[in-house]
This record gives structure tokens, C-alpha cells and sequence, in this order.
């Protein structure tokens, strides 16, 4: 007698991280700072991740941009000690130097720091080469 077993709709494929069961309450946004050539808040510095659970203590990961610290300065500024989802909706609503766009939490990511580095990753390989010079980076 053979048995055959039938995986589960829910089950990661073979090699591949679980997702974390948490994750569909994790938020992510990159922290844009003005970019003088192009004349629009569009300069990434910063990603951040923010756990948005009912009734658990907000949990906050950011992961800054290498070698921007002067221009990262608003951001530092702004986050401070604590960030809420209610900072962010507010930072979203205003418009100026500094600007926030909400991204997806990337597959495969293990914990909320470690999507806010597989962002930040993207950006490093992809977006940030692609800016004009005299941005930020």
C-alpha cells in the first residue's frame, strides 16, 4: 500500500522561504528627498516598514540609502522616535521637499527588516543608477 501525499494550497514551494504570517499587516514606503536636476521630490533615502497589527506594539524598520546622510537629514528629522500610520498618511497629503510612496512587501521576505531590505536592494540596483546625476546619491 502506497500513500500519496497531496500538498497544500498553503504550502511554500520546495527551497522557498515561508512567508511570515505576519506580513500581511506590514506596510512599506520609500523616503524621497528632492532631486535638484529633475526639480521633483523623487531621490530615494530611505525605506520604511512599519507592522500594522491590531493590539501589538508597532514594530518600525528603516533602512537608509549609503552615503546620503546630509540629504536624509528631513527624513531622520521627521521620523524621530516613533513613526505611526498617521504620520505617514500625513507626510503623503503634503507636498514639498520631501515625498513617501508606499511600495508592496516583496515575496519572500522572512521578517518586516528584511522586506525593507530587499526594497532598498531594488533601489540600490535598479533606480537609483537610472536618476540623473545631482541628486542625493
Amino acid at each position: 500500500m502506497t500513500t500519496e501525499l497531496t500538498p497544500q494550497p498553503d504550502a511554500p514551494a520546495t527551497g522557498a522561504p515561508a512567508p511570515s504570517p505576519a506580513s500581511s499587516s506590514w506596510q512599506l514606503w520609500i523616503l524621497l528627498v528632492w532631486h535638484p536636476t529633475l526639480g521633483l521630490p523623487v531621490d530615494p533615502v530611505a525605506v520604511l516598514g512599519l507592522d500594522g497589527r491590531p493590539g501589538a506594539p508597532a514594530q518600525r524598520a528603516v533602512r537608509w540609502v549609503p552615503l546620503v546622510y546630509d540629504a536624509a537629514d528631513l527624513w531622520r528629522e521627521r521620523l524621530g522616535e516613533n513613526t505611526t500610520h498617521e504620520d505617514v498618511e500625513r507626510w503623503t497629503a503634503q507636498s514639498g521637499t520631501c515625498a513617501v510612496e508606499a511600495v508592496e512587501v516583496p515575496d519572500g521576505a522572512l521578517d518586516l527588516a528584511h522586506a525593507a531590505e530587499l526594497v532598498l536592494n531594488e533601489l540600490l540596483a535598479e533606480v537609483i543608477p537610472a536618476l540623473p546625476p545631482g541628486g542625493a546619491a
